[in-house]
């Protein structure tokens, strides 16, 4: 398949007949239930029914990603769904035993989506060796009615080789409900004995209108009662207790299952003594208690392998959901994600084999199922301290003391539709993460990807800022360390979203419908695609903020050329990163990549130069699509002063390098070089235009003394003093986020007929490649785990796990096609 080339878009597409296109409209409009306006309609009309037709398929979702399994709809206050379990085989352990959040340290021999399909639902895997147990969950949507279709999950459990043949196992599954509305039992069965069969809640809010959602008896064997006085609670029964819980504390049902099993505990202890306890199984129960609530918990306890489902039915769909729809439903979605996934991201020589097709689906799957939907408040320093713009010598100190006098103050609730780095640890968005997620995302939904587009820059304040890490809620602060909860409005991120932006833009330039986003196996294609004037007019609609948000750059990250004699093309594109500190710039991204110490107001960065390069390119384009001819000359006129500054400003004759500039004691410019992914940005990003400085980014990208390593493009350079030194996060390891674009442009250059150099851009392009997707695989063969990082030297995943953010750019390089050498030395002759 040919890649979202980084950041010039896509590549490739082909017409299709009027009859076929029809079909694929058709098609989309049964699915989504919603009829699209016709093309001669009011445009903004068009907008608002394709979104009102996505959110029919995407309402619903496993959208709270920090839990191993969490349901609930885009509605910010709602009903939401979720999933807890341990083994009982002893009195200590069974609180540490305890599943709910997604943790890096709880002995799980890996776990995540093996398919998923944000529209319709997959099957999850948790390989959960400490408990000796894996749990399956299998989601389905069903599409109808008109508040979002119903859903349904399917729990497994399987006891793994080195389970004991009676492994004791509590589930407890749970529903709780924020806002307007209710939930309660059905039957109010209070007995302590429970519930023998099903159990069926009935609900109600206002936006999700009436619902049952029924927990079924399932299958499975139960541990026998063996406490020969302690026969009030038969375990073949299901337990339900209903609480009432208040809106800031519902989220941690974890600790209050905790209180409620420990007042039932203490109660046994004190009835039967220590010597004569009924075994865990049967004590680690909740009280059978329902009744009306915020907070429902529904627990079962098995012995050996078992089975459950949760159904969801709105009531203004058509049919109630069974568990016979689940079984249909979970066979069709598996077998239509495999023809799907290999239509769009099939993994291409060499790694066409079924070990890595595996891996590829694996690794999108749980970028796409880690997608979330977040709603709550944020906390913000808006002091405007004069500290802040960071002008004097020693400003990281005066700005030090300004965070530490200065009372941020909650603002919002505001929310947010993205997915996530990783699920245990970094269970929320990252600015400049998201871009890097939708590059995969894009090729399989363009809808899906322009509504998490929107959504971030729904963030935007007036002036035009986004807060880089957004913290939503006390369930998101509860995993961030005080001291950087804070978001400030001078703090920038790179600005990866204009990555997608540009593909979309050249995407509609064609006004075809691509190949890739066919009907294919009962799923649709774009509407934004199939409707040219709507999706035009989206691009208006966020035009503004596109160009307030731009505007922000420029004027909060602007860096000082004339103060130091600096001779440039352009006095005014220069740049620096504001937040910086002598050991880090953590809003550069890169958070302690070694820059100029000691830190001076006078630097200029740059990377950040090159964002702005591919930004203003990106705007550039977005205005000529959308014929706003006076923009389009403001933004050509400065991307050209940044193409020149980056050679003019970065360039080290020395050093045969782009580095950071500073300023010395004699209060002179000087260029301060750490050769390693800052120097490549200006290449990564496209402004490279001398073939002679072409050649020395190669030369440095291809030396294994200095980034190239059998693993990939390490982050700094081997002969840097620096080099794996102090935190060494981005002094050595390999990220896939800076290889991704690697790879993109050696593709570029490689089969850029007129380039001098493609030929040996091929050759690094072919063996990046191999290097990058063969150390993935391999690291996640072994642990069960993409990661964060992966060591330059030895190949080794390492700091966090389950990072399926950006290292699942992975499935799309392992999709690029192989460069033949044979036809680009054929294209020379």
């Amino acid at each position: 398949m040919t890649p979202l080339r980084a950041p010039s878009g896509f590549a490739g597409s082909s017409a299709r007949s009027p009859m076929a296109l029809l079909a694929c409209i058709l098609a989309a409009l049964a699915f989504f239930t919603t009829p699209l306006v016709a093309a001669s309609a009011d445009t903004s009309t068009a907008v608002k029914e394709i979104e009102k037709a996505t959110n029919a398929s995407l309402l619903w979702g496993p959208y709270k990603p920090n839990l191993y399994f969490g349901v609930r709809p885009r509605i910010p206050k709602s009903l939401a769904v979720g999933l807890l379990w341990a083994k009982v085989e002893d009195y200590t352990s069974v609180q540490h035993n305890f599943r709910h959040t997604c943790e890096q340290n709880e002995g799980m021999a890996g776990y995540g989506w093996d398919v998923f399909d944000p529209r319709r639902g997959g099957r999850q895997t948790i390989h959960d060796a400490g408990n000796q147990i894996d749990i399956s969950t299998e989601f389905v949507k069903i599409p109808g009615g008109e508040h979002g279709g119903s859903w349904a999950v399917r729990v497994k459990g399987t006891p793994r080789p080195d389970a004991p043949a009676d492994l004791k196992t509590t589930v407890i599954s749970y529903a709780s409900l924020e806002g307007l509305g209710t939930v309660a039992p059905k039957d109010d069965n209070e007995e302590e004995l429970g519930y023998p069969g099903d159990v069926n809640f009935l609900g109600q809010t206002p936006e999700l209108g009436k619902f049952v959602l029924k927990v079924t008896k399932g299958k499975g064997e139960h541990p026998a009662e063996e406490h020969p006085e302690y026969q009030k609670k038969p375990l073949d029964h299901t337990f339900v207790h209903s609480f009432q819980v208040p809106e800031q504390a519902i989220w941690q049902v974890k600790n209050l299952l905790f209180a409620h099993l420990k007042q039932n505990v203490e109660a046994v202890v004190k009835e039967y003594g220590q010597d004569h306890m009924p075994p865990p199984e049967q004590i680690y129960t909740i009280i059978n208690k329902p009744g009306m609530g915020s907070l429902h918990l529904v627990q079962k306890v098995f012995e050996g392998p078992f089975e459950f489902d949760v159904l969801y039915s709105s009531a203004s769909a058509p049919n109630e959901v069974t568990s016979d729809v689940v079984t249909e439903e979970i066979d069709a979605i598996t077998r239509d994600f495999s023809k799907r996934y290999d239509k769009i991201l099939k993994p291409q020589a060499p790694f066409d084999d079924e070990h890595y097709e595996e891996f590829s689906r694996s690794l999108f799957s749980n970028l796409v199922g880690g997608i979330g939907y977040f709603y709550g408040d944020e906390v913000v320093d808006r002091s405007n301290d004069p500290a802040y713009e960071e002008e004097d010598e020693g400003f990281w100190e005066a700005a030090a003391e300004a965070r530490a006098r200065n009372e941020p103050q909650l603002e919002g609730p505001h929310e947010l539709f993205t997915s996530i780095p990783s699920r245990p640890f970094f269970p929320r968005g990252f600015l400049w993460d998201e871009g890097f997620h939708l590059l995969p995302i894009v090729d399989w939904d363009i809808d899906l990807t322009l509504q998490i587009i929107k959504s971030w820059f729904n963030l935007m304040d007036e002036d035009g800022w986004i807060a880089r890490e957004q913290i939503l809620g006390l369930e998101a602060r509860s995993k961030v360390p005080p001291e950087f909860q804070v978001q400030y409005p001078h703090y920038a991120n790179p600005p990866t979203l204009f990555f997608i932006l540009s593909a979309f833009t050249e995407k509609l330039k064609s006004e075809v419908v691509s190949t890739d986003q066919e009907t294919v196996a009962g799923q649709t294609g774009s509407l934004y695609l199939q409707n040219h004037a709507a999706a035009v007019q989206y691009l208006k609609d966020l035009y503004p903020l596109l160009k307030r948000h731009y505007q922000w750059f420029r004027r909060t990250q602007q860096g000082d050329i004339k103060s130091y004699d600096r001779e440039a093309f352009s006095s005014k594109e220069g740049y620096r990163w504001r937040g910086r500190t002598p050991r880090h710039i953590l809003t550069s991204g890169l958070d302690d990549y070694p820059r100029a110490q000691p830190p001076h107001p006078g630097e200029l960065h740059v990377d950040l130069l090159s964002w702005m390069g591919m930004m203003t390119r990106s705007m550039r384009d977005i205005a000529s699509f959308l014929d706003e001819d006076d923009d389009v000359a403001e933004f050509s006129k400065s991307y050209e002063a940044v193409v020149r500054n980056v050679d003019d400003l970065h360039w080290s004759e020395t050093h045969q390098t782009y580095c950071d500039a500073t300023v010395d004691a004699y209060d002179e410019s000087t260029l301060v070089c750490h050769k390693g992914y800052i120097s490549l940005f200006p290449f990564l990003l496209g402004l490279v235009q001398s073939p002679d400085r072409l050649a020395a980014v190669l030369d440095l990208l291809a030396d294994p003394d200095e980034l190239w390593s059998d693993h990939g493009i390490r982050s700094l350079s081997k002969r840097d003093p620096a080099y794996g030194t102090d935190e060494n996060y981005w002094r050595s390891p390999v990220w896939l986020n800076i290889n991704y674009l690697a790879v993109a442009r050696l593709f570029d250059v490689a089969n850029n007929k007129t380039n001098p150099h493609r030929a040996r851009a091929a050759t690094l392009y072919n063996d990046l490649r191999r290097n990058l997707v063969d150390t993935v695989f391999e690291s996640w063969q072994e642990t069960g785990f993409a990661w964060e990082q992966y060591n330059d030297e030895t190949g080794k995943g390492q700091r966090t796990q389950h990072f399926t953010g950006w290292t699942s750019l992975v499935a799309k390089i392992a999709a690029m096609p192989e460069v033949k050498k044979a036809q680009v030395a054929h294209d020379e002759l």
